[in-house]
């Protein structure tokens, strides 16, 4: 066991720092000093967190570090800069563009972390803020049954690996990370975060999605990791698309907006994007729900032996949405012939997504995975059926709980957009809305995500999210993150504590 934890860690990239150098950093707490400040010195001298400084021979001492600053709470401190200030020059408080970011799912907490990672390449720890978001509910009621930590972890020893297809027939392919990028179509984001995200997914040995906006040709340098999707659309679908993907993914149906299908509002639609999709620039395209060439599990066998029959190495994905028959479908799709099924819950969508169907259609994904995980089993079929969870999992705890659920894996898709300086300030679905260049396609705003920049930064987070579940894994005593599949055993529920999650 130890040997092939060993082979599944070889060959890893490493972190390198990738800071937010086009990014203002933003910092929880603000330190303000007045004008009545003497420069005495007294602060710097007191603060051990470097957060008040003076340089030898100035008179003045330098603005305060709000970087390093701890806030209020600071206040229990015998050597509190603001209790001690001999004029009452010094105030600390919350900083308002901290306090604005985020909302209840992603907290400022968490989207700091998240930059944090990204930029170091460093884990959370297990018990970090950042893991846990504010929302009340979902992932957020969920914890693990953590014992006691025994000795150091090596990662070296840890086996983050997943395999994509356990049918009989078939390529095989392994990745090792339980993790994919999810679809993010050119015209929803620019051509540069596609380049970041894909330029990173060849540098872990794992997949994005193009997503239903079509096959870019900066793309094609990382065919090999790169998932071509087929939405009901069919916008920037051909046969070269299909042919040069190790992976053909479905899309039936999103969490977000199940019902709705897709839609690209008009000032995303520039000539390039309309271009790939065969339309006509600046106006608002629309992919129907559902495919109304499939009404059986016969009529969804011929769609994915269609692609089989253009490209016959690919593995075949399905994502489709949560409703209440969800284990049905993903029988469905299993007798269909397909190697991976992807449930995408209600959570998860950019900004473009509408509210009222994310939070009231599909069925949450931490309720889908069980009831999935346990239907294929219970019809003898679940180590055939790659098994993989999205919509809303934000943290590598995230993942983890959902693995803990009964999923194989996940896929991933706002969290990449978030370690490229996503503020989710829900400004997606508007051409010139994103203030960060990541969710647009106008041609200055894009310029601002930097691909080389972001591919670094989302290798970043990979790392720091393996290092978090090598962590978790030594804790729970084990040395694969497939020994976690299924273990509601070791989840608790923050309203039932004492009850077993999922059963």
């Amino acid at each position: 066991m130890a040997e092939a934890a060993k082979a599944c860690a070889k060959d890893l990239p490493e972190s390198a720092l990738v800071p937010s150098e086009h990014l203002k950093f933003v910092n929880r707490f603000e330190v303000t000093r007045g004008d009545a400040c003497i420069s005495c010195g007294l602060c710097a001298s007191l603060c051990p967190y470097g957060v008040h400084k003076r340089i030898e021979g100035h008179a003045k001492i330098l603005p305060p570090d709000d970087r390093k600053c701890i806030g209020p709470s600071c206040e229990v401190n015998y050597f509190f800069c603001v209790a001690n200030c001999p004029t009452g020059s010094l105030s600390v408080r919350e900083s308002e563009t901290f306090a604005s970011m985020g909302d209840p799912r992603w907290t400022p907490e968490m989207i700091l972390a998240t930059w944090a990672q990204a930029e170091t390449g460093r884990p959370l720890s297990l018990d970090h803020p950042g893991n846990l978001g504010a929302s009340g509910g979902g992932f957020d009621k969920l914890s693990f049954k953590l014992p006691e930590p025994v000795g150091k972890v090596d990662p070296a020893d840890i086996c983050t690996a997943i395999d994509l297809n356990r049918r009989g027939s078939g390529t095989k392919i392994r990745i090792p990370i339980p993790i994919y990028g999810g679809g993010m179509s050119f015209g929803s984001v620019s051509v540069y975060t596609m380049l970041a995200r894909a330029k990173a997914a060849r540098m872990w040995g794992t997949f994005t999605c193009t997503g239903e906006g079509g096959y870019p040709e900066a793309l094609v340098p990382y065919k090999d990791h790169v998932i071509t999707q087929i939405a009901t659309g069919l916008f920037g679908v051909r046969e070269e698309t299909i042919q040069r993907t190790r992976i053909v993914e479905f899309k039936y149906a999103q969490g977000a907006k199940p019902g709705l299908g897709g839609h690209l509002l008009h000032d995303k639609n520039t000539p390039d994007v309309a271009r790939m999709r065969e339309a006509v620039p600046y106006t608002s395209l629309f992919s129907p729900f559902p495919f109304h060439s499939v009404y059986s599990v016969e009529d969804h066998k011929k769609h994915l032996d269609w692609a089989l029959s253009i490209n016959p190495r690919a593995l075949m994905a399905v994502k489709v949405s949560t409703p209440n028959d969800v284990e049905m479908v993903s029988v469905g799709s299993y007798y269909a012939g397909a190697h991976i099924v992807h449930l995408d819950g209600g959570y998860g969508g950019t900004g473009a997504a509408p509210e009222i169907a994310k939070k009231n259609i599909a069925m949450p994904i931490e309720y889908a995975i069980p009831k999935v995980h346990r239907f294929l089993a219970k019809e003898g079929i679940r180590e055939q059926v790659v098994l993989l969870a999205s919509g809303g999992l934000r943290t590598a705890m995230d993942v983890a709980k959902a693995i803990a659920l009964g999923a194989d894996g996940a896929v991933v898709g706002t969290a990449d957009l978030v370690a490229l300086g996503c503020v989710r300030c829900g400004n997606c679905e508007s051409g010139r809305g994103c203030p960060r260049g990541i969710a647009t396609t106008d041609p200055e705003l894009e310029k601002l995500t930097d691909a080389d920049w972001g591919a670094g930064r989302i290798s970043n987070l990979y790392n720091a999210w393996r290092l978090q579940w090598c962590e978790l894994l030594h804790r729970l005593g084990m040395s694969d993150i497939s020994q976690l599949r299924g273990r509601t055993d070791l989840l608790r529920h923050a309203d039932k504590p004492a009850k077993e999650v999922g059963k």
